[in-house]
């Protein structure tokens, strides 16, 4: 018995510990189990996305959650800061948003993973927010915002001023650091709001300072001393005044590079060759009852103008004696005779166009000037027309007064030629319907209203030009017709097409404008615009049919809302004792009146 006892004993122990054992995988499965169900597919106790409680809410209640204090300060407008202006950008105009949906994704859902359980059970989850980035919607926020930030480089310049060369050296331009800028907005959307220092690089001037010092000296050598001109048995001597008269200097690449204009070198010694020359002219059309006419050439004889200008750029570098050269006397055959004229067929008007705009004093000066130098242009088959080449530049001296102008950052400003990409505006449209081919021609960096969008023009001296081409195998006359609030421009010679229309798509890829505080004294205010991307299609018909057609894609930035006064976000200092107003001032805030829209620079 005893020994039966003794078998059986560890049996039972076997089967206890089996029972204790089984007993506690059970307990251990329950409390998995309950764990599962506790954890279930919603928010566990403990969650936190950026120190936002979410534990224990429902994935709707914990997007609610987000989207009112997270999401809240993601949508308030950040604030980009230079040292005198402030940009108000809508984060989500920029492309940059809060996703708390895909926030919340990472803490929601089931796990069989014990360990894991556990884990979730012991520790807080903290979640990283989910935030998603137009790259397009930003890239465009801050192109706007360079509009009002970038200041070009300003090009050195040498001109004659009372007959002596006055250089004004170049100054480095600011541009906004797109790249630098935007990380810096994507950093900071998220966060509690505090202004963004725009990140600037310098621009320098494409023409250094030691070219243009070396273009200086070159002049102050060129007008010292006299040129002596053999002509024939005759020797005339151009006074150093006529050399400072016709010597200019225009921007090739990075050089100043010198140009003599011989028409001025010629008249300065013409009484001296009087003996041995006749007068000429070249043939001319004027317009006669809406019909163009041929103005007969006459043939002279003496020294042409042009070889004049060459043999004597060769020597303006030099010191005397070596300021001597020699021309040859011949016919001075006009570089149009009557009959050229009467075979280029130049018989009717091919196309007009009138630009309106609101009278102003230095606009009816500046587009009348512009106006006044292209009329009479004569176009042959395959040349190419230079509105800056034709209107030359934009001083006092060529007959331009200050008017308004787009300035740097699309803010408008004053400037000597304010007004003439009316007369820009005028010639491009008059060429587009005359079928002209288009060589080079650049919207307004900003929408002005008064142009048709997408079919106008502008320049800027120094930076680039509206150039157009006469690809008809036909020469085309130009003739302009200026009053007081429009210019009309119109092509004479024969049509190419029977018709020729500009049908225009909508507007696209609108992008909001910024505002901008501005705390300068020269602040003068403007309401914004919106920036926006048209097509123009130009569409050209012959026999009633349309045998070809050229979309024209224009690009307009936004443009800021200028409101003068300090940055919002600084404490307003006591105020002191206003002045008188200024009867003839405008008031604060106020847009400047019909701006012009010229350049005075590009526009990025």
């Amino acid at each position: 018995m005893a020994e039966h006892e003794r078998q059986a004993s560890p049996w039972r122990a076997f089967l206890r510990a089996l029972f204790i054992i089984l007993g506690i995988v059970a307990a251990v499965a329950t409390l998995y189990l309950g764990a599962i169900v506790l954890a279930g597919d919603g928010i566990r106790s403990g969650t936190t996305v950026a120190g936002v409680d979410i534990g224990g809410l429902s994935k709707a209640e914990a997007i609610d959650k987000l989207n009112g204090t997270i999401g809240a300060v993601a949508r308030k407008p950040l604030r980009v800061r230079t040292s005198e202006r402030l940009f108000v950008v809508d984060p989500r105009a920029a492309g940059l948003r809060f996703d708390a949906e895909a926030t919340i994704a990472q803490a929601t859902g089931r796990t069989w993973n014990p360990i894991a359980l556990v884990n979730d059970f012991m520790t807080q989850l903290e979640i990283e927010p989910i935030t998603s980035i137009d790259q397009s919607a930003l890239d465009g926020q801050l192109a706007a915002v360079a509009t009002g930030i970038d200041q070009p480089a300003r090009e050195p310049t040498l001109i004659m001023t009372q007959r002596k060369p006055v250089l004004t050296p170049g100054v480095d331009g600011l541009a906004l650091d797109v790249a630098a800028t935007g990380d810096a907005m994507k950093a900071a959307f998220m966060q509690k709001r505090q202004p963004i220092t725009a990140e600037l690089i310098d621009v320098p001037p494409v023409v250094s300072a030691e070219n243009a010092q070396q273009a200086e000296a070159f002049a102050r050598t060129a007008i010292k001393n006299p040129v002596n001109v053999n002509a024939g048995n005759i020797t005339a001597t151009i006074p150093p005044a006529a050399i400072a008269d016709a010597l200019t200097f225009t921007r090739e690449g990075g050089q100043l590079v010198p140009v003599v204009d011989g028409a001025i070198l010629h008249q300065s010694i013409a009484g001296e060759l009087a003996a041995v020359e006749i007068p000429g002219r070249d043939a001319t059309f004027e317009i006669v009852l809406m019909r163009p006419v041929v103005v007969p050439s006459q043939v002279g004889s003496g020294i042409a103008d042009d070889e004049l200008s060459a043999q004597v750029a060769t020597v303006l570098g030099n010191q005397p004696p070596d300021r001597t050269v020699t021309v040859s006397m011949g016919t001075r055959d006009p570089k149009l005779t009557t009959e050229q004229a009467e075979q280029l067929g130049i018989t009717q008007k091919i196309s007009s166009f009138t630009q309106q705009f609101l009278y102003a004093a230095y606009r009816v000066q500046n587009i009348g000037e512009a106006a006044r130098r292209i009329n009479g242009t004569l176009l042959m088959p395959g040349e190419t027309f230079s509105m800056n080449d034709t209107i030359k530049e934009r001083t006092i001296a060529n007959g331009y007064t200050v008017g308004f102008v787009i300035g740097a950052g699309g803010v408008f400003a004053e400037e000597l030629g304010g007004g003439v990409s009316a007369a820009t505006t005028t010639m491009w449209t008059a060429a587009f319907f005359a079928g002209m081919e288009r060589t080079f021609t650049r919207a307004h960096s900003i929408y002005i209203s008064r142009y048709q969008p997408g079919l106008e023009a502008t320049v800027a001296w120094g930076s680039f030009d509206m150039q157009f081409t006469n690809d008809t195998p036909h020469a085309v006359v130009i003739t302009t017709k200026m009053k007081n609030t429009s210019m009309t421009a119109t092509f004479w010679g024969t049509p190419t097409y029977d018709e020729i229309k500009a049908e225009f798509g909508p507007k696209y890829q609108i992008r909001p404008y910024p505002t901008v505080y501005d705390k300068s004294k020269k602040c003068l205010g403007q309401s914004g615009m919106d920036g926006f991307i048209i097509d123009v299609d130009r569409v050209f018909y012959k026999d009633g049919v349309e045998v070809k057609r050229e979309t024209i894609t224009s690009n307009y930035r936004a443009s800021p809302k200028v409101i003068c006064g300090k940055d919002p976000d600084k404490p307003a200092k006591p105020a002191k004792p206003a002045k008188p107003a200024d009867p003839g001032a405008l008031p604060s805030g106020s847009p400047s009146p019909a701006p012009s829209g010229d350049e005075v620079a590009p526009a990025p």
